[in-house]
């Protein structure tokens, strides 16, 4: 009798991961406009680096074309044709710091609005804890929830990056610039800043995390939100 007890209670305790799902994604959904924003900041973050990669692949095609013509444009953009030039190397040092202060800002952003969200659900959190909810599903749920906003951040970040990047370059370049891009490496950075973008959400969703995880029932329930 008891062994079935203890299995009663063990398969309430272990939620399936579905149910994890079910309950991040409509906490997402009820927090909405929040969720809206820290999405909006990855999106920037991310459509910042994808362009940034893109752009750079599309000059190196060019440059690689070996055309008096395209030179002679990129020479009036201000862009040195030779890629081993001290100029050259200063820029993409240059567009290398801004990329990692965009994505540091956009992890912070992901952590301090996974934190609120935290502070928002105490009374929540110590509701499924003294239901027998354990650490590790409290976890996933967070985790989750700031994995779909990466997601969705990230996969729009690529796309608004990408055709920013190659709608300016047409402009500036003209059409011809279309059969020298390096679809190969663009699709290589595609794939990059997406892998990027989802771990930044991953990993700015592992402190709040842990910290709702860590949460006594008994304090969760007596705070005044």
């Amino acid at each position: 009798m008891a062994e079935a007890s203890e299995v009663t209670i063990e398969s309430q305790v272990n939620l399936p991961l579905s149910k994890a799902v079910e309950i991040s994604f409509n906490s997402v959904k009820i927090r909405f406009g929040r969720s809206l924003i820290t999405v909006s900041g990855i999106v920037l973050a991310i459509a910042f680096l994808m362009s940034i990669w893109v752009n750079t692949e599309i000059i190196d095609g060019l440059k690689a074309a070996n055309d008096s013509k395209l030179d002679l444009i990129l020479q009036q953009k201000g862009i040195d044709t030779d890629p081993d030039s001290a100029s050259a190397m200063q820029e993409r040092s240059k567009n290398n710091w801004l990329v990692v202060l965009s994505l540091l800002v956009c992890l912070v952003g992901i952590t301090n609005a996974m934190l609120m969200s935290v502070t928002e659900r105490f009374r929540e959190i110590g509701t499924m804890k003294c239901m027998g909810a354990l650490d590790g599903f409290i976890i996933k749920l967070f985790l989750l929830e700031s994995s779909f906003m990466g997601t969705a951040g990230t996969i729009l970040g690529v796309f608004v990056g990408l055709l920013l990047s190659v709608g300016l370059s047409s402009l500036s370049y003209g059409s011809a610039m279309f059969n020298y891009i390096p679809w190969g490496s663009v699709v290589e950075s595609g794939v990059y800043s997406t892998v990027i973008g989802a771990s930044l959400s991953v990993f700015g969703g592992i402190i709040p995390a842990y910290r709702a995880a860590k949460m006594e029932p008994v304090d969760a329930m007596r705070l005044e939100v």
